[in-house]
């Protein structure tokens, strides 16, 4: 059986402020919820002090994005050996809006999914159509093209080292959510996916939904075969909402 996880993607969010009490309910609301996996994932500047929030309880640390890159010249990136140093268990690759907004490429997705890797952080590659994708009927193959970046850069069972977040582009930050059966359908089509490579690579890797979740829709993506969790954007910075989506996670 796998385990739900429920990570918060900040994005472009918070302030000395509002990340402590933001933390703080969190932590106080997860007492008793044991049986699902939770991270948060702050704007870099906001790792160390997040972290020292954090300490000694049991929400997992990630950052948005990753250099493929160990050291060097190279402006603005973050290292994985820097992550881990301050306590990153994971890593957020090929957000869509790392794909759309500043140009990542499948191979530059793959790359860092390896950089995560070798550092020993987990992870969470996003993959997703557009809705000019979904409407052409090529969810799938867009899918499998992502997914392909990976396999054949680091091998199919390289992903039970990850975690697979399907984002339809289109639900993203917009308030559309697809169906919990669309989203089972892709779901379900990733995993047959795997499946076909490494059957027991499908069975163990954790695919998350990300795409308008909320307390009041988690419930119904979450009880799908295999969906297993949610990448949380908006709804991850009201611990009242994030909370209630951790709830549908136990």
């Amino acid at each position: 059986m796998r385990q739900k996880l429920v990570a918060g993607n900040w994005k472009l969010n918070g302030s000395k402020a509002t990340i402590e009490p933001l933390v703080s309910g969190i932590l106080t609301g997860l007492k008793g919820l044991d049986n699902v996996a939770v991270a948060v994932c702050p704007p870099y500047v906001y790792i160390p002090m997040t972290q020292g929030l954090l300490s000694g309880g049991r929400i997992g640390l990630g950052s948005q994005d990753i250099a493929d890159q160990e050291t060097g010249a190279f402006t603005g990136e973050v290292s994985g050996a820097m992550l881990k140093e301050f306590g990153c268990s994971y890593a957020i690759v090929g957000h869509s809006e790392r794909r759309a907004i500043y140009g990542e490429q499948d191979g530059d997705t793959a790359r860092k999914f390896a950089a995560a890797r070798k550092h020993g952080l987990k992870p969470i590659l996003c993959v997703g159509e557009t809705l000019e994708e979904r409407e052409s009927g090529i969810t799938e193959a867009v899918v499998a093209r992502q997914l392909d970046a990976v396999i054949a850069l680091e091998g199919v069972e390289a992903l039970t080292d990850g975690v697979i977040a399907y984002e339809p582009v289109w639900a993203i930050g917009t308030g559309k959510t697809a169906s919990p059966q669309q989203a089972q359908d892709v779901h379900a089509f990733i995993r047959g996916k795997l499946a076909a490579l490494n059957e027991s690579v499908a069975a163990k890797v954790q695919i998350l939904y990300g795409g308008s979740v909320k307390g009041a829709n988690a419930a119904e993506l979450f009880a799908m075969p295999d969906i297993d969790g949610g990448l949380i954007g908006g709804a991850s910075l009201d611990a009242q909402e994030f909370l209630a989506i951790c709830k549908a996670g136990n």
